[in-house]
């Protein structure tokens, strides 16, 4: 399956979750089984290389997809999550959305110094919450290798945003608008 077939089974709902946007929303990919497949193959066609010790990934799809990923690697995944979530002692990170605040979250101890991550998520957008489980890493001393995405959303500058501090990005799929 090449990438305009996989793009293809990307739905767009417009006006979700306010008006104006144009919502991106991989569901109709993870249904697909062809798809799913193309999907895991080709992110981790870009992961491979980096031998990475571990993958986190961010709630919500950032869980399916980070976690077949690192089943296909054959690594360990981790995820961040938003506040009360976990049980047990956690460490956090609070940072700011267009429109108010959140808080990011992952089990305390679980990623150690130097341990080599490769961090994935569905989409990046603006990376606010992105750039905050980047900065959630580093204080655990993570090396953060690459922060990886099913699709980007450039004219939202999330991934231009991580590389102007320091993540290297990549993405499988891109399209245009908000």
């Amino acid at each position: 399956m090449d990438i305009d077939e996989l793009a293809a089974l990307v739905r767009t709902i417009p006006d979700f979750p306010k008006p104006g946007i144009l919502f991106r929303d991989i569901t109709t990919l993870l249904a697909d089984a062809q798809g799913l497949s193309a999907l895991v193959s080709g992110l981790a066609a870009i992961a491979r290389p980096l031998d990475a010790d571990i993958v986190v990934g961010i709630e919500a799809r950032g869980f399916v997809l980070g976690a077949a990923l690192a089943h296909a690697l054959g690594l360990g995944f981790v995820p961040i999550r938003k506040p009360g979530k976990l049980p047990g002692k956690t460490v956090g990170i609070d940072y700011v959305l267009e429109y108010g605040t959140d808080r990011l979250e992952l089990h305390e101890g679980q990623i150690g110094q130097g341990t080599r991550v490769l961090l994935v998520d569905d989409l990046i957008a603006t990376g606010g919450t992105a750039l905050a489980a980047a900065q959630l890493l580093r204080e655990q001393g993570a090396t953060l290798l690459l922060a990886l995405f099913a699709i980007d959303l450039p004219d939202l500058g999330g991934r231009a945003a991580l590389e102007a501090d320091g993540v290297a990005t990549a993405a499988l799929l891109e399209f245009p608008g908000n």
